[in-house]
């Protein structure tokens, strides 16, 4: 999509949380493209309450926005954020935009063969020292929401004490 085409699609603003200073386009998928501040393009720290705009972003008519907060929303580990995902209302194809993660043929699997899903909750089977943050992230920790990582089927993302990690698959289960 054409600069000028998208900004009159988002009124020249950030199409999750309106600011209108330093706005840039994110590709998304393919197809998908939105307009973010660099506040929510993560530039920049922001208070997690920052992060409520996308249940008003939730209600965009626009499929590119729908798919932007849908994936943003998984990333972040809050109740209020998986019950603003679940009630979602997406057309069949602008949910299967938002849930293909674009990874191919690359599958990833907990440490008892089952198949892991963008959004899925896992749980720590180990302690795990987590390098450069200070903690041990404890077995039996519950990680909800976690990304897969596109290119390595063995690595995930999902958030620990408040903090993004990668976490190995091996060390996981299927919650």
């Amino acid at each position: 999509m054409r600069w000028d085409e998208l900004m009159d699609r988002a009124g020249g603003v950030c199409e999750f949380c309106g600011a209108a200073d330093g706005l840039a386009s994110v590709d998304v998928t393919v197809e998908d493209q939105v307009l973010l501040c660099p506040a929510c393009r993560g530039e920049r720290d922001v208070p997690d309450a920052h992060w409520r705009c996308l249940e008003g972003a939730a209600w965009s008519g626009e499929a590119s926005v729908q798919v932007a907060v849908w994936r943003k929303l998984a990333e972040i580990d809050e109740v209020w954020a998986t019950e603003a995902r679940e009630g979602m209302m997406m057309e069949p194809d602008v949910a299967a935009r938002a849930a293909d993660t674009g990874s191919g043929d690359v599958v990833h699997l907990d440490s008892n063969g089952m198949r892991l899903d963008h959004g899925d909750t896992v749980v720590l089977i180990k302690d795990l020292p987590v390098k450069g943050a200070g903690f041990t992230a404890k077995r039996g920790t519950a990680v909800r929401g976690i990304s897969l990582v596109p290119d390595n089927a063995g690595h995930i993302e999902g958030r620990v004490e408040g903090q993004r990690i990668v976490i190995l698959t091996e060390f996981v289960k299927r919650k």
